[in-house]
Parts: C-alpha cells; structure tokens; sequence
C-alpha cells in the first residue's frame, strides 16, 4: 500500500461555504490525515496523507468542494509522506 502526502491550496469562493467542515467529514471518511484552514488571502489550504488511492479521491472532491463552494482551482505539491496517523483537523490559525 502507497502512501502519498499533498498540499493542496483551493482558490475560490471556498471560505463561508462550510468548505473545511464538509472537507473534514470526506477526509475520516477516507481515514486521511492532516488538517485543512482558512487562508487570509481567501484560499483554502489543506495537507492530506494517506493512502494514494484515497487521497487522489479527497483531490477530486476539493475540485467540487462544499454545497455551496465555487471551486476555481486546486494547486497541489507533493510531499514525503511523514507517517502522519493523527486525524483529519480543521485548523484556525
């Protein structure tokens, strides 16, 4: 099983839409770790680790996003995995 660790950064109409609680609860449903924040520029920021499979599957879901989000792009970089088993967060700094 490969592991995969992204940042992803999406832009768009994704703060004040739920956009992090939405993308916690596909996250534990994926059993992803790492977090997802607001950005002060207006971005949504978010570290996904995981299986590789079910980390390209949380990808998909941030290029639709919440209900109401208006997903204009996802940026993604790859990083060394850190082994990282904690559970998905939502972060407020």
């Amino acid at each position: 099983m490969a592991i995969k660790r992204v940042v992803a950064r999406v832009e768009g109409l994704v703060q004040g839409v739920y956009f992090r609680d939405y993308a916690q609860k596909e996250a534990r449903e994926l059993g992803l770790s790492g977090w997802v924040r607001n950005r002060p520029d207006g971005s949504v920021e978010a570290v996904l680790e995981g299986e590789t499979e079910k980390v390209e599957q949380m990808l998909a879901w941030l290029h639709i996003g919440s209900p109401q989000a208006e997903v204009r792009e996802v940026q993604v970089t790859e990083e060394q995995p850190l082994g990282d088993k904690t559970a998905f967060a939502i972060r407020y700094n």
